[in-house]
């Protein structure tokens, strides 16, 4: 089934009385009548997508990325392009070092280096970079089971990543967490979650902390906001309808981010839901939905922006649908065999980092040697993190039960003050091992 998208949509449930400036916004107070929706590849009807406000409680509204680009190109000359060069430099080598990352990951896994499930996100890179980079330290990012690039955009040098993925004492959680558990506290990477909807709740806490911080604390500084990543399979769970809620509820500054592969892991998208369109959850619950095409860093970073902007206003959560596609397997222990041949194709010609590298040129933003210089410096640092992550030291023995207990030897402490394993009664009636 090849599915293409030219538009993003976006479904504003409540007024925002946004006082940004005169430019509309994206998620801005608009409705659209008569409009036919998109999903997956099928045809956008767009009449007027730029209606004057309404006084319903509830209004629809679809509006193209295209259209919100050349109504800012007409505003002067100056504001042409989408990006900068130097914005459109960072934004090319975080993707490339996603994706040199990852199949260097691929290659370590295949050689013994790595151990249980890898999950990784070839073709997916234009998410983690057009939102990640819009972030400020003090921000966070709550990641899934597929979390490298996730934290590499955040910061995490690659080095502490590929050790983590060594199982290594200088990985980013001391070779404790492994593949599908990056967190960094110095970076504000709250965490890589192996069950789907985990980290959600998580991402909604630190929402929380922020709301709280500023609100209670009077931190007027305290702007920070929460970006939570999941997949399409996690929409059909409990916690992210009851995070939607909660989030709408008390207008927590957090970014509801739909990785929308299609696939969980062998389940078609289309065979798993009632309803495919997983924006039009987030007016359900009184926030803003929108679906982009997230095979396209510059619509997915026009979107990011105005996300990010309401959530540090004050202005609540918005669900933000990135329709994407992975390049490899669920996992490098899936053959991948289930997914149509044609359809794999069809993503493979739209790679993000191509249409980025196309747009560049196309604007004389750069030239060929700059990119190389850029492709050999990604290299030189992928392979470097190897080096380092191999020659790492393993984890002690004892180090297995720590951040485990409430104490470092991991069986509590008695009545006396003592820690239980000292006691030669500890193992009594206990299997001997």
């Amino acid at each position: 089934m090849a599915m293409s998208l030219s538009a993003t949509k976006v479904l504003q449930p409540l007024p925002l009385n946004s006082t940004r400036s005169a430019e509309k916004p994206l998620l801005g107070n608009q409705s659209l009548k008569g409009s036919s929706s998109s999903f997956l590849g099928s045809s956008l009807s767009l009449k007027n997508p730029f209606f004057p406000p309404q006084s319903q409680r509830r209004s629809n509204a679809v509006v193209a990325v295209s259209d919100v680009v050349k109504e800012k190109k007409s505003k002067s000359k100056s504001s042409n392009l989408l990006i900068t060069k130097e914005e459109g430099l960072v934004l090319y080598e975080d993707m490339v070092l996603g994706r040199a990352f990852e199949d260097m990951c691929a290659q370590m896994y295949y050689r013994g280096k790595m151990f249980g499930f890898v999950h990784l996100y070839n073709g997916q890179e234009a998410v983690s970079t057009g939102f990640i980079k819009l972030l400020k330290k003090e921000d966070s990012v709550i990641s899934t089971y597929r979390d490298h690039v996730h934290a590499l955009s955040k910061g995490v040098p690659a080095r502490q990543v590929m050790s983590e993925l060594f199982g290594k004492t200088t990985g980013c959680c001391r070779g404790q967490g492994g593949s599908m558990h990056m967190f960094s506290k110095e970076h504000n990477v709250l965490g890589g979650f192996a069950f789907i909807g985990e980290g959600i709740p998580v991402a909604t806490g630190a929402a929380f902390t922020s709301k709280y911080r500023r609100e209670v604390l009077k931190e007027a500084d305290c702007d920070h906001v929460a970006v939570a990543f999941f997949g399409d399979g996690t929409c059909n769970n409990g916690q992210f309808y009851e995070c939607l809620n909660m989030a709408a509820l008390w207008k927590l500054p957090i970014i509801f981010v739909v990785e929308n592969n299609l696939w969980a892991i062998g389940m078609s998208h289309l065979r798993s839901t009632s309803d495919p369109e997983i924006w039009k959850k987030g007016p359900a619950f009184g926030m803003p939905g929108v679906h982009v095409d997230g095979m396209d860093v510059l619509k997915v970073r026009e979107v990011a922006k105005e996300a990010v902007g309401r959530a540090r206003r004050g202005e609540g959560p918005t669900l933000v649908e990135c329709e994407t596609y992975r390049f490899r397997g669920h996992s490098l222990a899936d053959p991948d065999e289930l997914r149509d041949p044609a359809e794999k194709n069809h993503y493979a010609t739209r790679d993000p980092i191509t249409a980025l590298k196309k747009y560049m040129f196309e604007n004389n933003l750069v030239n060929e040697a700059e990119l190389k210089a850029i492709n050999k410096k990604i290299d030189e640092l992928v392979e470097e993190s190897v080096e380092f992550a191999d020659a790492s030291p393993v984890p002690a023995r004892n180090q297995l039960l720590e951040n485990v207990f409430a104490d470092p030897r991991g069986f509590g402490i008695g009545p006396d003050g003592r820690y239980r394993c000292e006691d030669p009664k500890f193992t009594e009636g206990t299997a001997q091992v």
